[in-house]
């Protein structure tokens, strides 16, 4: 069976009372020992453990044997990584065996070789390399410090990070395997250190546009730091040392994006943990090839100002324009416009490019003068023989002068000069436009002030002179070239009259009647004055107007007009105008008659003179009125027995009436001045004389005779109605006459009746009346025409009934005519 080996290591007594059933466990491992655990059974007196190679189980290579006491037992010099089987016997004292218990466990690994690198892959992480141990499911790593830090981290190959340890930190370092039965013993230790943390770089600045400024915290232990930079795009890698917590980097290219990071090195030499990588762009290059130049936008000038581009700069860039003359403006592209510059300044312009670094250096000064300003003062000299000199003030920075001078008639000159005058030919009666305009390089200058310049006015040609009354003087003529005005002076003797108007007409009032002036007529304009030297022309005034009209009426229809005559030479016309026209006589003298004159007229009577010169103003009027006509037809209408109504034709001339009816028995009169009146006081039965008064406005009468007028008959008294025999009434008065016929009316609700009595006659009868009506009975003399007077009075009777018979007449009373 081979070489068999009985080792007890050490016995563990059982204290407590076991079960009868054994059970066996393996407790622990290592390399080359197996600690074995089991229970106790009664009756044994020893325990024996049987240890075979799984793989050739009927080839013990240990065995152990126990007290009765003991429960748990080592199994020492087996091999390392080695399935095993282990049998556990409980024996009695005869070595029977009592009951048997297997369990099956490797040992553990061999020893770990040392480990063999250590590297630091950063200030906190080793990187740890050794050889992998066959049938090692896993390897520990036990770490440890001076500082009292222990831990042990399990991995699974080779190499292993050994993370979170303190930077700039010296570490014993050992390894153990490990498989299903345990670890192995820890391989001799080895020492390594960490690395520098790296450098906190906290500020980053570009301070010109080929330089980056870079800055950090110090770090403990460190003795030296190192930079690295390279630009993006580019394999260049440039390296800086220094043992200065900043450093400045120069002969970068300007605008780029470059990336940085930094480490620290220790006293050994070491390289620590490299920093975060930082981006830092340097400032933008200074703008090159400035070009200026005026623009115009909606009337306002500015200045655009550009430059080139630089194609490889990174990032987005803005550009800043600044002007000496407080001007600026901003773009993101080659060019923007300076606003609102005024002419003739000077600028002194530059083009700043910043980024997120800071602006680059400003451009080159560039200096550009604006377009020039308008010529100012202008003036014109004019010379007697036609030549005008336009003269202005010199304009700083201007280089020439361009003149337009424009006449009124639309021609136009041009003169172009370097020095601040022109001369050109002018004439009178002209308004010249006069303006003047600067150029420089950059450009012409705005418009300035237009001189208005205009010379003296011709003389007008065409005055006609034409008297419009007695003291005015109508004078026109033909507009003449550059007149604004005219001046139109009149006199006389005693006296000068002027008119000032802007139209080639004028009138001269207030003149003196009958008299010569001299009249000029002076054109004039607000710039260049009158022209003093036009001709006169002379024109007397008309008449003068008649005075002290009198007038002396001689008969109905003529009338003698005299008057006060103060004219040199004239001849004198009365005018008598109405209604029916004029009547009219002349004379050279102061008095004439006027004849034919119609009644019912009113004229007024005036006198005018007129001499070669014209006509004067009518003299005063006067009115003249002739007696009023009579009415040709009047008509006398009797409405009463004791009242009539006049009435009357329209009667020329009148204004108001007395008509008056005569007769021996009395008379009546009304005034009035309507064409009809009213007439009481009448006696019926009577002829009447019919005359007439009538009135003009100022009291002149005429008098008028009509034919006569005869009153109607007197109506009949004491009517009375009488009863007869049947059916019969009688109707009796009294009558003032016996020259008349009479005709009674009687008027029923159902039934009406009449009855004519002769002359002299004062009763008729009325047959078959129809009783038990009320009657309006009227009893009325009859007129020569063999009408009825129709303003009788009316009686009212009751006729009653008596059988079928007319029974009691019953008077009720009188009442008017309807």
């Amino acid at each position: 069976m081979g070489i068999m080996k009985w080792l007890v290591m050490f016995v563990l007594l059982g204290i407590c009372s076991q079960a009868a059933a054994q059970t066996a466990s393996m407790f622990s491992a290592s390399s080359k020992t197996m600690i074995l655990r089991w229970t106790r059974v009664p009756g044994a007196t020893s325990y024996k453990i049987t240890v075979a190679p799984k793989s050739s189980p009927s080839s013990p290579v240990a065995f152990a044997t126990f007290g009765p006491n003991t429960v748990l037992g080592s199994v020492n010099s087996l091999s390392p990584n080695i399935l095993y089987e282990f049998t556990v016997e409980a024996l009695d004292n005869s070595q029977i065996t009592l009951s048997t218990a297997a369990v099956e466990s490797s040992t553990a690994p061999e020893m770990m070789d040392p480990i063999q690198t250590v590297k630091s892959k950063d200030s906190s992480t080793l990187m740890v390399g050794f050889s992998l141990k066959t049938g090692a499911t896993h390897y520990i790593i036990r770490i440890q410090n001076a500082n009292g830090f222990y831990r042990e981290d399990t991995v699974s190959s080779s190499p292993a990070e050994i993370k979170s340890l303190t930077p700039y930190t010296e570490y014993t370092l050992s390894i153990m395997s490990v498989n299903s039965g345990g670890r192995s013993q820890p391989s001799p230790p080895v020492t390594a250190k960490t690395v520098l943390p790296p450098p906190q770089i906290s500020t980053t600045s570009s301070p010109r546009n080929d330089s980056i400024t870079v800055s950090w915290a110090p770090v403990t232990h460190a003795v030296q730091y190192s930079l690295s930079i390279y630009k993006l795009g580019s394999n260049t890698d440039m390296k800086h040392n220094t043992s200065n917590t900043n450093m400045t980097i120069s002969g970068l290219d300007a605008g780029s994006l470059y990336v940085i990071r930094g480490f620290a090195w220790d006293l050994e030499g070491r390289q620590g943990e490299a920093s975060l990588y930082i981006n830092q762009t340097t400032r933008p290059p200074t703008p090159s090839s400035v070009n200026v130049s005026v623009v115009m936008s909606n009337g306002v000038a500015g200045l655009s100002v550009s430059w080139e581009l630089d194609q490889e700069v990174y990032g987005s860039i803005e550009y800043h324009v600044t002007s000496d003359q407080n001007l600026t403006c901003n773009a993101t592209s080659g060019s923007c416009t300076l606003p609102a510059v005024s002419c003739g300044d000077a600028h002194t312009i530059q083009v700043t490019a910043s980024n997120e670094a800071g602006p680059s250096y400003p451009s080159i000064p560039v200096v550009f003068i604006t377009y020039p300003c308008p010529p100012e003062s202008l003036a014109l000299v004019e010379s007697p023989e036609g030549n005008c000199t336009l003269t202005w003030d010199e304009v700083p920075h201007a280089d020439s002068y361009t003149a337009f001078i424009k006449r009124g008639d639309g021609s136009e000159e041009t003169c172009n000069t370097t020095s601040n005058n022109c001369s050109y030919h002018c004439n009178c009666g002209y308004t010249y436009l006069m303006s003047v305009f600067a150029f420089n390089h950059a450009g012409r200058s705005p418009q300035g002030k237009v001189l208005n310049y205009t010379t003296l006015p011709c003389c007008p040609e065409g005055v006609s002179i034409s008297v419009v009354s007695t003291d005015t003087l109508e004078i026109m003529w033909t507009a003449s070239r550059g007149a604004e005005l005219y001046e139109t002076r009149a006199a006389d003797g005693s006296e000068v009259i002027l008119c000032n108007d802007t139209a080639p007409v004028c009138a001269l009032s207030d003149l003196s009647c009958d008299s010569p002036y001299s009249v000029v007529v002076t054109p004039c304009n607000e710039i260049s004055g009158c022209n003093r030297a036009c001709t006169a022309h002379t024109k007397d005034t008309a008449p003068c107007m008649p005075m002290n009209l009198m007038l002396n009426l001689k008969n109905s229809s003529c009338v003698s007009v005299s008057w006060t005559a103060n004219n040199r030479a004239a001849t004198y016309t009365v005018s008598a105008s109405g209604g029916d026209g004029a009547h009219t006589c002349t004379t050279s003298g102061s008095s004439c008659d006027i004849t034919d004159l119609p009644c019912g007229s009113t004229y007024e009577v005036s006198v005018t003179a007129a001499s070669a010169a014209g006509q004067s103003l009518p003299s005063y009027s006067d009115s003249l009125e002739t007696e009023p006509c009579c009415p040709v037809n009047l008509t006398v209408y009797q409405v009463t027995q004791a009242m009539t109504n006049v009435s009357w034709s329209h009667a020329k001339g009148a204004h108001s009436f007395i008509t008056s009816l005569t007769s021996p028995r009395g008379h009546a009169r009304c005034h009035t001045q309507d064409s009809h009146c009213l007439m009481g006081c009448i006696t019926c039965g009577t002829n009447y004389t019919v005359t007439m008064e009538a009135f003009s406005h100022s009291g002149r009468s005429s008098n008028c005779t009509y034919q006569g007028f005869s009153s109607s008959a007197c109506c009949p008294s004491g009517v009375r109605l009488y009863r007869m025999a049947g059916n019969s009434v009688r109707v009796y008065w009294r009558s003032a006459g016996t020259s008349h016929s009479y005709i009674t009316e009687m008027v029923g609700s159902s039934s009406n009746y009449t009855c004519t009595a002769s002359p002299g006659e004062n009763s008729c009868d009325v047959d078959n009346i129809q009783c038990g009506d009320v009657f309006n009975v009227v009893v009325a003399p009859v007129t020569p025409e063999g009408s009825k007077v129709m303003f009788c009075p009316q009686r009212l009777y009751s006729v009653t009934c008596s059988g079928s018979n007319v029974g009691t007449v019953i008077y009720r009373g009188k009442r008017s005519v309807d």
